[in-house]
């Protein structure tokens, strides 16, 4: 497992514009969700995701979907929705709004990335989260670093984007068939 800082936030490069930003959204944010130039060889697709609860399960039928269209199935589509899962838990449980969404897919078909983007640390925890049982907490970092290749985090001026990339079986499907933006 390669744990990796990326070096700086120009490598953020989210592809879809999902609208304007709400009422006091920091400055800045919007730029990580609106669009850029996604890197050469990738499919990406983002979402912002409201910061409650229900975000997780939102993201797991986003990712679903787009696996779905990259003809990603079995253990490999099983790999990235827990991924995905635990790394927007994690941005509940522990950090701000705005809560952003991002999944890539090499056009090789061989990896694919999962980025969760969140407004920073939290001051408080969320009672949704407070709520659950000890036990439930604490192995979802855990979880992600047995399941993926390389993972790190990335922090800019507006908050973090914790990242993650897992190998997938290789595809012959082009890339750019299908996709999620906004919510």
């Amino acid at each position: 497992m390669k744990t990796t800082q990326e070096p700086s936030p120009a490598i953020l490069t989210p592809t879809l514009t999902l609208g304007r930003p709400r009422r006091g959204t920091p400055p800045g944010a919007a730029r990580l969700a609106g669009a850029a130039t996604a890197p050469p060889g990738t499919d990406t697709r983002s979402s912002r995701l409201a910061h409650r609860a229900e975000a997780a399960a939102h993201a797991r039928r986003l990712v679903r979907s787009a696996l779905g269209d990259w003809h990603i199935a079995g253990d490999d589509a099983d790999s990235v929705l827990l991924v995905a899962s635990e790394l927007v838990t994690n941005a509940l449980e522990h950090a701000r709004p705005p809560l952003v969404l991002r999944l890539s897919r090499e056009c090789a078909g061989l990896r694919v990335r999962v980025g969760v983007t969140d407004g920073g640390p939290a001051t408080r925890r969320e009672s949704w989260a407070s709520s659950r049982a000890p036990g439930e907490h604490g192995r979802g970092l855990a979880i992600v670093e047995a399941l993926a290749a390389a993972r790190g985090t990335a922090g800019h001026p507006h908050g973090t984007t914790r990242w993650a990339t897992v190998p997938v079986a290789r595809e012959d499907v082009p890339a750019g068939v299908g996709g999620f933006h906004g919510s």
